[in-house]
């Protein structure tokens, strides 16, 4: 299963793990980054405050559960 997992960057603290959300759609032309980011903004906003907010697409296996980062992974980040 396909996954992302969003990131928020605290200049204080570093970066923050805001959640992982699952891909559900099924048709992947409406899988782009802003999809994703705007996904992501959705629902963390309300842990944000002014932070940098970034994703790395994710494998999440479906019997465990346990996360699996893409080597190289992909990086999208964009300031809130």
């Amino acid at each position: 299963m396909i996954g992302y997992a969003f990131y928020s960057l605290d200049p204080r603290e570093g970066y923050q793990v805001l959640g992982v959300l699952l891909e559900r759609r099924k048709n992947p032309t409406r899988i782009t980054r802003k999809s994703v980011m705007d996904w992501g903004k959705e629902f963390f906003s309300n842990k944000l405050d002014n932070h940098e907010i970034l994703f790395i697409q994710v494998t999440i296996d479906e019997n465990t559960g346990r996360i699996f980062r893409h080597i190289p992974f992909f990086v999208t980040q964009m300031k809130m």
